[in-house]
């Protein structure tokens, strides 16, 4: 990692919906990332923290995802905020790899 930054600071956890867990089966796996973070960082970072059972990184597509609008009223008043805005990484593993226990404590 660049910088004096960490693998745990590049890649900050697992995305857990319905599609990851369907791509999951065909070695693709979603994770939160940090908006500074490249592709090259995220790569590293995954084989870096999974590196206990040794998984390789064939290839990272990134999304910057916006932030969700969001209102709520306050009486007469109208609150008006947003989510923040996130980098969502996607990896694809070699094939015949896979990540055990990636969602045990999320």
């Amino acid at each position: 990692m660049s910088a004096g930054r960490t693998a745990e600071q590049a890649v900050l956890g697992p995305v857990v919906s319905e599609k990851s867990y369907g791509a999951m089966a065909v070695g693709r796996y979603a994770f939160r990332c940090a908006p500074w973070a490249t592709k090259v960082e995220i790569g590293h970072a995954v084989e870096e923290l999974f590196a206990s059972q040794r998984v390789t990184v064939i290839k990272v597509n990134t999304i910057n995802v916006r932030g969700k609008v969001r209102r709520r009223s306050r009486g007469r008043a109208r609150v008006v905020g947003h989510s923040p805005d996130w980098k969502k990484a996607v990896v694809t593993l070699a094939p015949g790899q896979k990540i055990d226990g990636l969602f045990e404590g999320v």
